[in-house]
């Protein structure tokens, strides 16, 4: 689903703070938090045409995608920090890079939001956050989390979850979730796939930075951005887990069913997803959203977590919402029982990320465990964990199952992945491609004749499954069998140049 776009009045004064809107619960972790801004742009993608598609004039400056890159890391302790009012700015800067100061305190000047009177919002806007910018890297090399915004919004819409998971040891990354060609984002296949692209880009850049582990990633998402995780999860293996605040992969089936490659077996990877209050039938019928499909109902490759925060409606998954929202906007649950689910979801997160990416045992008991017996207050949280059923069934599974039983066993073990799901298949020319890879790249022609073979008695009408086998043959030099195979291509194909020529030339060898 859509979250709200959070547009703030700039304010520079210095007042006595009366309570802020939203309270952050949880204790800041061992680490000092340092914030870093990056502006870089993607050269592997333009953002702009030739003719700008306003104006229609010729388009001016880079033309590339520009990506604001905002990192949290862990970082020494001490400095000044910066305030909510900070975060704020950095919206003037998110396509745009180079706007002098008094250009980007004129433009976040320029916007509202909902009903905060002008004392109530400049209160909030100097409030100091945990982050020091461009503090001091704390020494050693930490797991990495993405975290991708929700419709159209900027990278610190949850600027209070990324400075807590680094202080607990994580350097969090993130940019704003723009479309295509524009800032403002489509409601569309072509809008997922280009978060998904910012996504990997990110990964990408945390691999120059010396405190990034990047053989531990996780993808966080809100909203819009619980949906583009997956399909970035789906292209790569390199990330380990994902973390969706009541995510779109929930709301929009059916574009996750229009990528095709967005698969239960290709997102084999554990996921949390933070669930909001759920709606009843009927609203869901009236919206329009009532489904039989659930895409995470089939996610059984994954260790997944649903966990329903009841006080808690979509927009209460960004704390910026939470602090622009007067209390007065809160109806079943009080704002400041809103504020402490908040922060229970926090902990979640942060368990979540300890047990798939640290390894840590105790963080994979919090998540079996009620809300109640980690410490919840009743009826706030319900948790439906689901184990992984195996494996997913995969070419690399099959090759897995190969290497440990012998590839000799190929066609039984194809076989037995298919029965655990139907829809599993690999393509001719896969299985070829897979086939001379072991001939050729690993000089292995055992086990690619073993795999050619499987070829074979799956594509039996096919004359090049044959003439792979028979090439196989050759550098084996199983010469008899490399004839048959070869007079087999003859048989379904009698105009086959090449196997007729091997057949003469290895009838020659053979006589000899």
């Amino acid at each position: 689903m859509r979250s709200l776009l959070l547009l703030v009045l700039c304010g520079t004064a210095s007042l006595a703070h009366a309570a802020s809107n939203f309270t952050f619960s949880n204790a800041r972790g061992d680490h000092g938090v340092g914030l870093r801004v990056v502006h870089q742009y993607d050269y592997t993608r333009a953002y702009k045409g030739e003719l700008d598609a306003a104006t229609g004039l010729p388009t001016r400056g880079e033309r590339a995608r520009p990506i604001q890159t905002v990192v949290w890391y862990p970082a020494s302790k001490g400095g000044t920090p910066v305030v909510v009012n900070d975060y704020l700015r950095l919206s003037a800067t998110e396509e745009v890079f180079d706007r002098g100061d008094a250009e980007i305190t004129a433009a976040t000047a320029k916007v509202r939001v909902g009903v905060l009177g002008a004392d109530a919002l400049l209160q909030e806007t100097t409030r100091p956050m945990w982050a020091v910018r461009d503090a001091k890297p704390e020494a050693g090399r930490f797991p990495v989390v993405i975290y991708a915004p929700s419709f159209n919004a900027s990278p610190t819409e949850n600027a209070d979850l990324c400075e807590f998971l680094a202080s607990q040891g994580y350097v969090v990354i993130a940019s704003p979730d723009m479309g295509a060609h524009s800032r403002a984002m489509t409601e569309d296949l072509e809008g997922i796939e280009t978060q998904a692209a910012d996504i990997s880009f990110l990964i990408g850049y945390a691999h120059t930075l010396p405190q990034a582990d990047t053989r531990r990633i996780a993808v966080m998402g809100f909203s819009w951005g619980g949906m583009s995780n997956v399909f970035a999860a789906a292209r790569d293996s390199r990330i380990k887990a994902l973390v969706s605040l009541d995510g779109s992969v929930r709301y929009y089936p059916e574009l996750v069913e229009a990528a095709r490659y967005v698969t239960p077996s290709r997102v084999a990877v554990p996921m949390l997803y933070m669930a909001a209050q759920p709606p009843t039938l009927e609203q869901l019928i009236a919206r329009g959203k009532a489904s039989s499909v659930s895409v995470l109902n089939n996610l059984k490759y994954s260790d997944a977590y649903i966990v329903t925060m009841h006080p808690m409606v979509h927009p209460h998954f960004s704390s910026a919402f939470l602090r622009f929202t007067p209390a007065a906007a809160f109806t079943d649950y009080s704002q400041e029982e809103v504020s402490l689910a908040y922060s229970w979801m926090a902990r979640y997160v942060l368990q979540f990320l300890n047990a798939y990416l640290k390894n840590d045992a105790a963080g994979l008991a919090f998540l079996g465990n009620t809300g109640v017996k980690n410490g919840a207050p009743p009826h706030m949280i319900s948790v439906d964990a689901r184990r992984s059923t195996g494996a997913p069934p995969t070419q690399e599974t099959l090759a897995a199952e190969l290497a440990r039983r012998g590839f000799e066993h190929a066609h039984d073990a194809y076989q037995a992945l298919r029965k655990r799901d139907p829809q599993f298949e690999l393509s001719e020319s896969r299985i070829n491609s897979w086939g001379y890879d072991l001939l050729r790249k690993h000089k292995n022609p055992k086990a690619a004749i073993e795999i050619f073979k499987l070829n074979t008695l799956l594509h039996p009408e096919s004359s090049n499954t044959f003439d792979s086998l028979a090439e196989a043959y050759e550098v084996n030099k199983d010469t008899e069998l490399a004839i048959k195979a070869y007079q087999h291509v003859l048989t379904l194909e009698p105009t086959h140049a090449n196997a007729a020529q091997r057949v003469k030339v290895l009838g020659r060898t053979g006589s000899n």
